[in-house]
């Protein structure tokens, strides 16, 4: 399958190893800076003759025609490029978020079903073992019913890491912790306790990181359609490095926690009925990855290239990732309003936000 890579940045290496990984053909990597592109080409001892390099996408997409193109580019820039891949015939992979506004997400999933093409939003997280084995002890109903959920993300993030790149932090190109740290586990926390969602009750503040326009701290509840309830708790104040990424499920049967640096871990068990195997799970279904990106780009990808070869949907479809954005978004306007925010939301976009903290240098 030929494939491309818009974006050199941070990413851009998981993308490329899950690339070679799945057999896939690299036909192209892009970026604005050509010369992230080439150190990515030579990093991954891609042949020039194999693999060019470009900085203009669309470009690329004519004269390299890409059957799957993965986009890790700004926030801000997902929904633009895209558009405009789907538009040529490409089958993406966005990493996370989808877009920055909810019309940019309906857009994309409305195109890609008119164009017949498959796109998957890059939360990989799903595919963590631990994540796995949650998910299917609630898809047979081992937990009974669950009462609530609760995501936290603990991590930290200086000024080094936003001076990489300037449209970190920004209301236009990318939003705070929430929407690009903490929307894995958010993601998840969604997915794990129904889906559906009633209302939203969330603050968000900038307390250490005061150079940027975005929160470093959210914290949030959910009310879910199905009587449970969800709590977010998302920062990058953390001193003085990563610390956690939990997830905690609490049902009438069980008692679950994926801890770890990025949710890679099953840390608690308490199953009704499998008392005896809790050791033996927690152990089998726990993994140590070098970093918080986990392991999850390759069976990712692996999905990815069957979903398109079977033309099924894929695992973590772009409708997913509308569900993770939303969320977010509806953190923000209850942070902005100070009040409950009904779900699903009208049109919002993270533009809308652009000076919520100015007023006093903090709080909305």
């Amino acid at each position: 399958m030929r494939y491309a890579l818009i974006g050199c940045g941070r990413i851009a290496v998981n993308h490329i190893a899950a690339a070679k990984e799945n057999g896939l053909d690299i036909a192209a990597l892009c970026d604005l800076a050509l010369e992230k592109a080439e150190k990515l080409r030579e990093k991954f001892l891609l042949h020039e003759n194999q693999t060019r390099v470009y900085t203009d996408y669309k470009k690329m997409l004519r004269e390299m025609k890409p059957e799957l193109v993965a986009v890790a580019s700004e926030s801000g820039k997902h929904a633009e490029i895209a558009l405009d891949c789907i538009r040529y015939g490409s089958n993406l992979i966005i990493e996370k978020p989808i877009a920055l506004s909810l019309g940019d997400a309906d857009e994309i999933i409305r195109l890609s079903r008119e164009q017949g093409v498959k796109v998957c939003v890059c939360h990989q997280n799903r595919f963590n073992k631990s994540i796995q084995k949650i998910r299917e002890g609630i898809e047979r109903g081992k937990f009974g019913k669950l009462y609530h959920g609760v995501a936290n993300i603990r991590w930290n993030r200086d000024r080094s890491y936003y001076e990489q790149a300037p449209w970190r932090g920004t209301w236009e190109q990318d939003g705070g912790a929430l929407m690009n740290q903490c929307i894995h586990n958010i993601d998840l926390l969604r997915w794990m306790m129904g889906d559906e969602i009633e209302e939203v009750i969330g603050v968000t503040d900038r307390l250490l990181h005061t150079y940027l326009e975005a929160e470093d701290l959210g914290i949030a509840i959910i009310r879910f359609k199905n009587g449970s309830y969800g709590i977010v708790e998302g920062t990058t104040n953390v001193f003085p490095r990563n610390l956690e990424e939990t997830l905690y499920l609490f049902g009438e049967k069980g008692t679950v926690k994926a801890g770890g640096k990025s949710v890679n871990r099953i840390e608690e068990w308490i199953v009704a009925g499998e008392e005896e195997q809790a050791e033996q799970i927690k152990e089998r279904f726990s993994e140590t990855p070098p970093n918080v990106y986990g392991y999850g780009h390759k069976p990712l990808y692996a999905d990815m290239v069957e979903a398109v070869e079977t033309n099924r949907e894929p695992y973590v479809s772009a409708e997913d990732g509308r569900k993770a954005l939303e969320l977010v978004l509806a953190i923000y306007r209850s942070s902005q309003t100070g009040k409950r925010v009904p779900m699903p939301m009208a049109d919002c976009s993270s533009k809308e936000f652009d000076g919520m903290f100015e007023k006093s240098g903090g709080r909305p």
